[in-house]
């Protein structure tokens, strides 16, 4: 089992950057309203994208034996995941002015960062 933690953790970090690419390039394309956005290729491959990121988490959960809300930092990124997701969502689908959706973008680039430092250093900081 412990093979396969090499390949699961490179295909949870190709899909975590897809994700993120994926983001910055929606959002750009909203913020210059263009009609791309209403591809159903745009709409659909952020929810393929991110369940398998999240099925790649799962796993490296259980091929390293921590698991959230009994390891603080994995509860902690998975909050940063979390709130990563909401400010995603909010600057790509609230009724809002370009500055608001530019800074929850902004914050929802910040809060990804968090999660790859929790992912990195496998240390709490809000929770430890």
């Amino acid at each position: 089992m412990d093979s396969l933690y090499p390949a699961v953790k490179h295909i949870h970090m190709t899909f975590i950057a897809l994700s993120v690419l994926f983001f910055i390039v929606r959002f750009a394309l909203h913020m210059k309203q263009s009609p791309v956005m209403d591809k159903k290729f745009v709409k659909v491959a952020p929810h393929i994208i991110d369940t398998l990121l999240l099925l790649s988490g799962l796993v490296l959960c259980f091929l390293i034996k921590q698991y959230p809300f009994q390891d603080a930092w994995l509860t902690e990124k998975i909050g940063a995941v979390v709130a990563y997701i909401l400010l995603a969502t909010i600057a790509l689908k609230a009724n809002r002015n370009k500055l608001f959706k530019s800074f929850a973008a902004l914050g929802a680039l910040a809060w990804i960062v968090y999660a790859a430092k929790m992912a990195m250093f496998k240390q709490a900081i809000l929770m430890g």
